[in-house]
């Protein structure tokens, strides 16, 4: 299957730059206005994309309409980051087409990617092939996709998971430790896992701070996801100094691992 553009300008970016971060905005933690206003400092801070989804309720008229929100306040790719096959939406750039491996449920695995092709196809969307893998705590993700937590002193299981996903055609892997989670996957993992792939490599979840995003990108990481730290911000200006902290620690994070 070949590159869509979203997947491409990433691969490119990733090139220049070498680590990314991406605002992730929950619809139903955050109104429509508030998703595009978040989205318009994102881009002036120097966020790379926006990831639109989460755990519980990101679907029908809130999803869309607070997907043209963003679109009206900045130019951003917008990827979703569905929690069920109802996060789909013909008014996004791309979609990340989630396996989650260590789910216990063969629907998280492979159900509900198949229920999801068909309207997938029909909408346009671009696909990326991704591996979701969900590392202790996992919180809500963790509890709603019956995953079999990956625990954080066995950074191998995370790599051999991530290869699989790899030889199995992910064009993206994703460590997600669950929104909210008080810290991201360990620096050993990220090493360990970053080294036995050669797609690009996301952490999520418990990126809270500047220190974490540098942790993660100078591990090895190429993008950090970054949703809870800003939508329990609600003024302007302190989502601008905290967005650009952690832009500028991704950005320190990159030249270390160079």
């Amino acid at each position: 299957m070949k590159d869509g553009k979203v997947y491409s300008k990433l691969l490119v970016q990733l090139k220049e730059e070498a680590g990314l971060l991406f605002l992730v905005i929950d619809p139903p933690n955050q109104s429509p206005e508030e998703a595009g206003n978040a989205a318009k400092i994102a881009e002036k801070a120097g966020v790379s994309a926006i990831a639109v989804g989460g755990s519980l309720g990101a679907q029908g008229k809130i999803l869309d309409d607070t997907l043209t929100a963003i679109k009206n306040k900045s130019a951003l790719p917008t990827i979703l980051f569905p929690g069920n096959i109802a996060t789909l939406s013909k008014l996004a750039d791309a979609t990340y087409f989630m396996s989650m491996l260590n789910s216990n449920d063969p629907y998280y695995i492979s159900g509900a990617q198949t229920a999801a092709s068909f309207p997938i196809k029909k909408m346009g969307l671009e696909v990326i092939p991704t591996s979701y893998i969900i590392v202790e705590p996992g919180r809500a993700v963790g509890f709603m996709g019956r995953a079999q937590l990956i625990p954080r002193n066995l950074s191998y299981l995370a790599a051999a998971t991530a290869l699989a996903g790899q030889y199995m055609g992910s064009k993206i892997i994703i460590l997600e430790s669950g929104g909210g989670a008080p810290e991201p996957v360990p620096k050993e993992m990220i090493v360990q896992t970053k080294s036995s792939i050669e797609v690009p490599l996301v952490v999520a979840g418990g990126v809270r701070t500047p220190e974490f995003a540098y942790d993660c990108i100078s591990s090895g990481a190429d993008i950090v996801h970054v949703g809870s730290a800003i939508e329990k911000t609600k003024s302007d200006a302190e989502i601008k100094s905290k967005l650009e902290k952690l832009v500028e620690a991704v950005k320190k994070g990159a030249k270390a691992k160079k």
